[in-house]
C-alpha cells in the first residue's frame, strides 16, 4: 500500500490536523509549502468565511491541501457543496458520518478522509465509499474517543480495505515511525505544530503549551459525552468539580462558551481552552512548520533503519 505523500504527491506523509480558530488558510498553506498536507479548519466558520480561508490559502501555495468539515456546524451543508464547487483535494470530516455527502464530492475528484475514533464507524465510513480513514485515538487534543492510537491504528489497519492514517500522541519521528509499524500509512498532527512560528495563536497559548509537563492536560466532559482534552488551567478545575457534583451538559457549557476563542485570540490562559493532546510535554522551541516536518521525517527514517538491524530473539 502506498504511503500517504504518495497517495497525495507531496514530500512527507502528514496532515496537519483542522484545528477549529486556528487553522485558517494563511496556516494550512504554510503546512502544504512545508511538504505536508495543509487543512483548513471549518469549524468555527461560516460558509462564507471558509470560501475566503480557501481563496487565500490557493493565493499562497500550490501545493494541495484540504478542508476539515465539522459535521456538526449548522452550515454543513453549504460548506460541502462549497468544497465540491472549489474541488478542494482533500476534505476531512469529524464529528459525524459524512455519507450524504461523499458521492458529490467523489465526483469532483475530492479524496475524503474522515476521522474516526472506533473500529466500528471506520467500517460503516469504508462502506460508504471514503478513500482512508484517520485513526484518531484519545491521547489527541480536543473532542477525543476513548481509545488509544496505539490499540486503535492496528485494528483498524487490520479490518480495513483502505489506508488508515494515525492521529493521536505523535509528535516525533520516534511516534511517526510507530505509526507506521502499527499500519498506518502516514500520521496527522495537530499539538507540535501549535509551537511553530506559522500557527497564528497568542503567544501566551504558545507559551503555555512550552511549559506543559506529561501530566498537564485533562479530559473535561466525560459525563455528559463531550471529551475535550485541554490543558489543565482554572477553568478546566471548575468544570470537573461541577461535573463531580453532577451538573449537566447546559450548566458545563456555561464553562465553556466561547473558551476556544478566549484562549487563541485573547491569550487567557485561565479561562482559555487550551487545546492540547498529551505531547505537550515533548514540545520545547517554537520552530518553522519546515523545520518540524522535516525533523520528523528524519528521525523517523532513522528509527526505521535502526529497527531493521535489531533482532528479537
Amino acid at each position: 500500500m502506498k504511503l500517504l505523500n504518495e497517495m497525495l504527491g507531496i514530500r512527507y506523509p502528514f496532515i496537519q490536523g483542522g484545528m477549529a480558530n486556528i487553522a485558517v488558510g494563511s496556516f494550512a498553506a504554510a503546512c502544504s509549502n512545508a511538504g505536508g498536507l495543509g487543512i483548513i479548519g471549518s469549524g468555527g466558520m461560516t460558509a462564507a468565511a471558509l470560501e475566503e480561508n480557501i481563496a487565500q490559502c490557493r493565493s499562497l501555495t500550490d501545493k494541495p491541501f484540504g478542508v476539515n468539515l465539522m459535521l456538526l456546524n449548522p452550515e454543513a451543508d453549504q460548506m460541502a457543496e462549497l468544497i465540491a464547487r472549489e474541488r478542494v483535494p482533500v476534505v476531512t470530516t469529524g464529528a459525524g458520518n459524512p455519507g450524504k455527502y461523499i458521492a458529490g464530492w467523489k465526483e469532483k475528484g475530492i479524496l475524503v478522509f474522515p476521522v474516526s475514533a472506533s473500529v466500528a464507524l471506520a467500517q460503516r465510513l469504508e462502506r460508504a465509499g471514503v478513500d482512508a480513514v484517520i485513526a484518531e485515538g484519545t491521547e489527541s487534543g480536543g473532542h477525543v474517543g476513548e481509545m488509544t492510537t496505539m490499540t486503535l491504528v492496528p485494528q483498524m489497519a487490520d479490518r480495513l480495505h483502505i489506508p488508515v492514517i494515525a492521529a493521536g500522541g505523535i509528535a516525533d519521528g520516534r511516534q511517526a515511525a510507530a505509526a507506521f509499524a502499527l499500519g498506518a500509512v502516514g500520521v496527522q498532527v495537530g499539538t507540535c505544530l501549535l509551537v511553530s512560528e506559522e500557527c497564528p495563536i497568542h503567544d501566551n497559548y504558545k507559551q503555555a503549551l512550552l511549559r506543559a509537563k506529561d501530566n498537564s492536560t485533562v479530559v473535561t466532559g466525560r459525563s455528559v459525552d463531550a471529551p475535550v482534552r485541554i490543558i489543565k488551567n482554572r477553568m478546566a478545575r471548575q468544570y470537573i468539580r461541577r461535573e463531580r457534583e453532577g451538573a449537566g451538559r447546559m450548566e458545563l457549557e456555561k464553562f465553556t462558551l466561547g473558551s476556544l476563542r478566549k484562549a487563541v485570540f485573547d491569550g487567557n490562559l485561565e479561562e482559555g481552552s487550551l487545546m492540547a493532546g498529551q505531547v505537550c510535554g515533548q514540545l520545547k522551541e517554537i520552530r518553522p512548520v519546515a523545520e518540524i516536518f522535516a525533523s520528523m521525517q528524519e528521525e523517523a527514517s532513522k528509527v526505521i533503519s535502526s529497527l531493521k538491524e535489531m533482532s528479537v530473539s
